[in-house]
């Protein structure tokens, strides 16, 4: 009698639990490849609308399966997104005519920043023990764990953790810096060509932005620019406004920012669908900067 009643107690138990558990995972991988979907998009508001409640719906399903990484994946990679295309950047656009709104913006995309980085790093130690510790403890040590598989998750942490210090301006994050800039040396050390070489264009912004800036630092992120449009295809407009951004009013050379501005505005974001949202993104901020030359280059010619 019991070896009869075992089996059915077992199905009855699994009849219990999987569906459930089974609606889960079926809608996880549903989600799964979320940020591609709205990559490929040509309607950039209407992304700004769908995606915090497809953000939430993902938090949602974390809590019911917390180690599942390709969900932690994509709350990392959402959440990054979506602080720098719709709250960030709309921060940046209103610092010259509303300081209180733009210093509002700024501090959520922040902290949206730092829910993103923190997804990244529990992704991390799901799937090496105690991988955050770790990487507190002795950053250079603890990225040679990681191997060519994590770069992309290496890659939106990253992008994430840096965002949220430079957003927040908060000084009590400065520890931090070796453990975000050992992830991005791992990056360049392991794939460099990762998404059309973006750790290259994210290290443009940082060269130029370092607490201890190095003397030789506008040749270095220049040597990041040009490594970016050879990997980049000409698909991308981002490498065009960093460099025009970070290296060229840094430089004050008002010609060349303009320049490279209108060559970021030449691209057709529809010809290469997999880029249109942020090439449409980072066109949006081209005409800002370049509606912002007199206060960028105060004092100078035509």
């Amino acid at each position: 009698m019991l070896r009869r009643l075992l089996p059915l107690t077992l199905v009855l138990v699994l009849c219990s639990c999987s569906p459930k558990k089974y609606a889960i995972h079926q809608l996880g991988n549903s989600l799964s490849g979320l940020s591609d979907s709205m990559a490929a998009d040509d309607d950039p508001e209407l992304v700004r609308s769908a995606l915090p409640f497809s953000l939430k719906l993902i938090e949602t399903l974390i809590a019911a399966n917390p180690k599942d990484e390709k969900l932690l994946f994509e709350a990392t990679t959402g959440f990054t997104q979506y602080a720098y295309g719709f709250v960030q950047e709309d921060a940046d656009e209103l610092q010259d005519s509303d300081r209180v709104r733009s210093a509002a913006l700024r501090a959520r995309a922040a902290k949206l920043y730092i829910r993103a980085r923190d997804y990244g790093l529990r992704a991390f130690d799901v799937r090496y023990t105690n991988f955050t510790a770790r990487l507190k403890a002795n950053p250079k040590e603890a990225v040679e764990l990681l191997h060519k598989g994590d770069v992309p998750l290496m890659y939106w942490t990253v992008i994430a953790w840096a965002s949220a210090l430079s957003a927040s301006h908060d000084f009590t994050m400065l520890p931090e810096i070796p453990r975000f800039e050992a992830l991005a040396d791992r990056v360049l050390q392991l794939d460099d060509a990762y998404n059309e070489g973006a750790m290259h264009g994210f290290m443009i912004t940082y060269e130029m932005s370092r607490l201890k800036p190095k003397p030789d630092r506008v040749e270095i992120a220049k040597a990041h620019f040009e490594r970016n449009l050879e990997l980049a295809h000409g698909h991308q407009v981002a490498p065009y406004v960093t460099y025009a951004e970070s290296v060229l009013v840094a430089q004050k050379d008002k010609a060349g920012f303009e320049q490279m501005l209108r060559q970021a505005l030449s691209i057709n974001p529809n010809t290469w669908p997999e880029h249109r949202e942020l090439n449409m993104l980072m066109q949006r901020r081209a005409r800002w900067l370049l509606g912002r030359t007199d206060k960028l280059f105060p004092n100078t010619g035509p």
